[in-house]
């Protein structure tokens, strides 16, 4: 039995939107890498058979294609496959019942099969997730691709949000490579820096840092799913304000707008949502220190602009037990009082807050901005120095996070599960002067420095 759409009205004063959605379905998500994503909104099809628009109840989510049922279908123009070679192809879709697959064939409803998607219940008609299969041959450029549904079962199966086309560019899929040009422009900037004069008395410790606080919460993540709104767990957000799953190192740089301090630090720093029950519970603030664990401090170099990485892993779900490497702890007075039921978590006294501190890698190949694991291109630092295939030392980043609660025998989670699961997105916008000079006058001179920059 298919479900009744919404009145025809509603569909008439949305018409505007969609005309100019059709117009603007297709984004580039990442030009930076040889990889890009282009993500294609459902509802913005150039001609369709049995389909119906509504609002997509999630934050952001606009409309959604929806009451889709067998044999219904989609046609969508010049979607751009890009270069042969491996294509990734992703739907989000959400379905409170019945069970099929969304076909999408090129060139005609009987055309060439380029993908199968498969659908399933996700527990309600707004409930999304999002799907993705493999594709190793297809044709290459703009193309015309037809959405067609194949239900299991009569009526109304399923709704889709958005389809996304991942294409590897004929290079290693994920591996973003400098641009040497602008990383020699920019060593050289910073090489020709004069270093500022270290005052007397000033603590030799090799740190800058930016103080940081919450800026806002969104299930997107632009290093792991550029282009893909919605298909991660929740993160939380902390400096450039724009962030999103479509930010990009330009887009970054050009919105100014920043939860951090200094201003000239525009990039974006995330990590996942903590929750006490069912109430997220946000950070009070985040200090990201930049510092050195090099025998010689003085080698440090600056990020490359549009740098990127990760610490930790979502997909780690082991117990943490008191004194586990890497675990919440408690600042404050008074500290640790004693551990939630599970174990895995510090009950804080009333005088002190939960916190977490995160290290990321310290030495970087050199070659690239990004790996397909978003870890790949960077590693420790080993025995005081950086060598062999990292050869280039990188400040080393840490997030010193602080959650405005003390806990309580029943714990937290986070949106990526257990407190294992716990880990890091840095995406680097600084202005190259800006950090630069943080780096020549304080990490390389080993002395300790605020977020302005100064001793």
């Amino acid at each position: 039995m298919r479900r009744h759409p919404v009145p025809l009205y509603t569909l008439m004063v949305s018409a505007l939107a969609v005309v100019l959605a059709a117009a603007l379905s297709l984004t580039v998500a990442a030009p930076q890498a040889q990889a890009a994503t282009v993500t294609v909104q459902a509802e913005s099809y150039a001609a369709q058979s049995g389909v119906a628009w509504e609002a997509t109840a999630d934050t952001g989510g606009g409309q959604n294609a929806a009451f889709l049922a067998d044999g219904d279908w989609m046609r969508f123009d010049n979607v751009d496959l890009g270069a042969a070679g491996r294509l990734t192809v992703s739907a989000r879709t959400a379905s409170a019942a019945g069970s099929g697959t969304v076909e999408l064939r090129t060139a005609a409803l009987t055309g060439p099969l380029l993908a199968v998607i498969p659908v399933s219940p996700t527990g309600g008609w707004q409930n999304w997730s999002t799907r993705t299969t493999e594709v190793t041959t297809h044709p290459v450029g703009a193309q015309t691709v037809f959405a067609v549904l194949r239900g299991a079962t009569p009526g109304d199966f399923v709704n889709i949000n958005w389809f996304s086309f991942a294409d590897a560019g004929g290079a290693a899929a994920g591996w973003v490579p400098v641009d040497q040009a602008k990383w020699n422009a920019q060593l050289a900037e910073f090489r020709a820096m004069t270093p500022a004069a270290v005052p007397s008395g000033v603590v030799r410790v090799p740190e800058f840092n930016a103080t940081c606080t919450y800026s806002h919460s969104k299930p997107d993540d632009p290093i792991v799913l550029p282009g893909l709104p919605g298909a991660s767990h929740m993160h939380s957000f902390f400096g450039n304000r724009s962030t999103d799953a479509f930010s990009t190192t330009q887009s970054l740089l050009a919105h100014t707008p920043t939860s951090c301090t200094p201003a000239a630090d525009l990039s974006a720093y995330w990590i996942p949502t903590l929750y006490e029950g069912d109430k997220a519970i946000e950070p009070e603030g985040m200090i990201v220190y930049y510092g050195s664990r090099l025998t010689d401090p003085s080698a440090t170099v600056p990020f490359p602009q549009g740098f990127r990485m990760i610490a930790g892993s979502a997909k780690t779900q082991t117990p943490t037990p008191a004194g586990s490497p890497g675990q919440f702890w408690c600042a404050g007075a008074g500290g640790e009082i004693g551990r939630s039921a599970d174990g895995n978590w510090p009950r804080c006294a009333p005088t002190a807050h939960l916190t977490h501190q995160l290290v990321f890698p310290d030495c970087w190949d050199g070659k690239n901005l990004d790996s397909p694991d978003h870890t790949s291109h960077v590693a420790f630092t080993y025995d005081g120095k950086c060598s062999g295939a990292y050869p280039v030392a990188i400040p080393n980043l840490s997030f010193v996070t602080s959650y405005p609660t003390s806990g309580s025998a029943d714990g937290f989670r986070l949106a990526s599960g257990m407190a294992s699961s716990i880990h890091g997105d840095f995406f680097n916008a600084w202005d190259n002067a800006a950090l630069g000079h943080r780096v020549k006058d304080c990490v390389n001179q080993k002395a300790k420095c605020n977020s302005a920059g100064t001793f």
